[in-house]
């Protein structure tokens, strides 16, 4: 086994590099829509993506995001909200959201959207500010309603140890303060799947947490050959200089 520490910039990264090389996701770039819901991760996601498209040019992270966590007393950039990206046949379609291709989604084509927490169990969920539930559950009626599948990139940070439909109970009762949390059926994929993806070898959170930078971070063990366990010891050293999320 060897070692490492991934921060959480490092670990969007991570995400993104492996999301544009996902067998599904590649498959549906050639045909069909692919649909990356806003959100701090998903900007990777998407930057990533477009780069293997060759489309990349106009397209910032800045401002790719509809709610945000931030430290108190942190100031959000304020820039105009670019739209999500959305995918037809490998093209790009610039400044539309998943709402002007909802009823167009059929089986095959993929959402991928962000998390806020996910279990051990490995299903996710999504915290609720929107009075009308926001663009989860206008992903969910394609999901549910017409077998678009749903992938959920979403970092190691974001890991809860109850069961997330117990945690929704618990916050979505009218009593309750702050966000609903909506349970979410799609397949999730952390920094751990990304490097089992990208190189072969298998990863493990071993411990978590730092400061100067790594707050949050995740200490994660890689075993597998000597050529897989290189391969990932080469591929988090390309992001160990990611800089800090700032969108």
């Amino acid at each position: 086994m060897k070692q490492f520490c991934v921060t959480t910039v490092m670990g969007k990264r991570l995400i993104g590099k492996a999301m544009a090389l996902y067998p599904d996701i590649t498959g549906v770039l050639k045909k069909g829509t692919l649909v990356i819901i806003a959100g701090t991760t998903n900007g990777y996601v998407a930057e990533e993506i477009l780069k293997s498209l060759g489309q990349a040019e106009g397209f910032s992270r800045k401002g790719f995001r509809r709610g945000v966590t931030v430290a108190p007393g942190a100031e959000v950039l304020k820039v105009d909200f670019p739209g999500d990206v959305v995918i037809i046949d490998g093209k790009w379609q610039k400044g539309k959201t998943i709402f002007d291709v909802l009823d167009d989604l059929r089986a095959g084509d993929i959402v991928l959207k962000g998390a806020n927490a996910f279990d051990l169990g490995g299903q996710a969920a999504v915290q609720i500010g929107h009075p009308k539930g926001g663009t989860i559950l206008a992903a969910l009626s394609a999901v549910v309603g017409r077998r678009v599948q749903l992938i959920v990139p979403v970092g190691l940070e974001k890991r809860v140890f109850e069961d997330v439909n117990v945690l929704a109970q618990r916050c979505n009762v009218p009593e309750a303060k702050g966000p609903r949390l909506l349970p979410m059926p799609g397949k999730i994929l952390t920094e751990l799947d990304a490097i089992k993806l990208m190189t072969g070898a298998e990863a493990c959170l071993l411990g978590a947490g730092g400061i100067y930078g790594a707050e949050g971070a995740a200490w994660l063990g890689v075993t597998g050959t000597l050529d897989q366990i290189q391969a990932a010891a080469e591929l988090i050293q390309s992001v160990a200089d990611e800089p800090p999320c700032e969108v």
